[in-house]
């Protein structure tokens, strides 16, 4: 049995996939069908304007229809509909990567402050356990992908509740010290009121000193459908503007005007969450670098490479020395040194807070070229539409593609293997 799927009506609620509501329609019934003919779900789908904003999400995740508007959805030979589902959301995937404009300049050099909100809100129960454990765990996810695809970038985390803001971790380049951070994250208290405005003004603070060759770039997970601001927040989207700092918002409840409003000043992107499927997909959205505005000044940058040395290895007699990057805590004689000031620093890719010199490794910089000149798209061919003669051309052409995937994968091990530090191998080996 075939179900056609189209829209209905316009809502203005919730998100970009609220705003057309899908009904189902079986083919066998008529156009003088009565109610009581029709099936529960239409019934319910004509009375959504008499229902609050939660039980219309709720209905919409129930039908599976969304963002399936205008495709053919057959059922297998189970009488499941899961596999044209995957179909038609596989197919709107390929179509978002095919959309993307080619030949435009891009923000390699990031600088992102992921905004965590931590109100009362995030305990509620419709992402499981709830909002605050689900939202950690797919964070981690993103933090490890976002550093894979963008090596020479840093990130740092805000938090807000109470109507205050508070900087949880510092821009770095260390994917495990955030990692680490947020799952420290699940056993704090969420309570009170997030506050949009104190958020956005303490991650200002640092971004607005940040190189203007740089992306300025603000990321907020907004759980809460209100925000408590000490003054006008339109002056802060004023400054945020005027600073080239781009903010996204992905909520997790349903369309809050302000942050849509912010989104749009700023140039960012603004999404409400229907799953959680698809909120890793939103997440997985942020990981490749925006595209560079014209505010983004082109420049040769002056960057050093170096290489991790240990003090006590060759000069005995080196003291230790305090690292500059993590306020009094990394003490010690190893580190990455800059070559042109020796200051130390613990990770990579850093600025020297002595010179202003850009410090990162050659794999960081190597890496983080493979956006400037990606894969062209590939097109999809049935085998029965391949002629018998030339089936054998395309096994080797397969063939040949697993090897290069595989050399590939090993040149990307071995250029991560060259990062670890000396002393990362040297204690892994005596472990063995």
């Amino acid at each position: 049995m075939a179900v056609q799927i189209w829209t209905d009506r316009q809502w203005v609620i919730g998100s970009d996939y609220f705003k057309k509501a899908a009904i189902i329609k079986h083919e066998q019934s008529s156009e003088h069908a009565t109610a009581k003919q029709k099936p529960a779900e239409i019934i319910a789908a004509k009375t959504l304007f008499s229902i609050n904003q939660l039980a219309i999400k709720q209905l919409m995740l129930k039908l599976k229809t969304v963002y399936l508007a205008g495709e053919v959805l057959q059922e297998d030979d189970e009488g499941s509909l899961q596999a044209s589902v995957d179909d038609v959301i596989h197919k709107a995937k390929r179509r978002r990567l095919l959309d993307q404009p080619f030949n435009v300049r891009l923000g390699m050099m990031r600088h992102l402050f992921l905004a965590i909100d931590m109100s009362q809100s995030m305990t509620d129960q419709d992402l499981k356990p709830n909002r605050l454990i689900a939202t950690a765990k797919l964070l981690e996810y993103f933090i490890n992908e976002y550093f894979d695809q963008n090596p020479i970038s840093q990130l740092g985390i805000l938090l807000t509740q109470s109507k205050r803001a508070e900087k949880y971790t510092e821009l770095g380049g260390n994917p495990k010290r955030h990692i680490a951070s947020l799952q420290k994250l699940k056993e704090k208290t969420c309570q009170g009121e997030p506050s949009l405005q104190n958020t956005l003004e303490l991650a200002a603070s640092t971004l607005k000193h940040m190189p203007s060759h740089t992306s300025r770039e603000v990321l907020v997970i907004f759980g809460s459908l209100t925000t408590c601001d000490p003054g006008d927040i339109n002056e802060t989207i004023k400054n945020l503007k005027a600073s080239n700092i781009r903010c996204s918002v992905i909520g997790l409840a349903a369309e809050v005007r302000i942050c849509k409003k912010i989104c749009q000043e700023t140039r960012g992107r603004y999404c409400v969450i229907l799953d959680e499927s698809h909120f890793k997909e939103l997440l997985t959205q942020q990981v490749s670098p925006p595209p560079a505005t014209a505010n983004t000044e082109s420049s040769l940058i002056k960057m050093g490479f170096p290489h991790h040395q240990l003090g006590a290895g060759s000069d005995k007699d080196e003291k230790p020395s305090m690292c500059m990057c993590k306020n009094g805590e990394g003490f010690g004689t190893g580190g990455y040194f800059c070559p042109q000031c020796k200051s130390k620093y613990c990770e990579l890719p850093v600025e020297c807070k002595a010179c202003g010199l850009t410090l990162v490794s050659a794999p960081h910089l190597a890496r983080s070229y493979h956006h400037l000149f990606p894969l062209e798209a590939f097109q999809e061919i049935q085998l029965a539409d391949i002629p018998s003669h030339k089936r054998d051309i395309s096994v080797l052409a397969v063939i040949r593609s697993i090897v290069l995937t595989v050399m590939y994968l090993y040149m990307n091990l071995y250029t991560r293997v060259q990062d670890v530090p000396a002393a990362d191998l040297h204690n892994n080996s005596n472990s063995e």
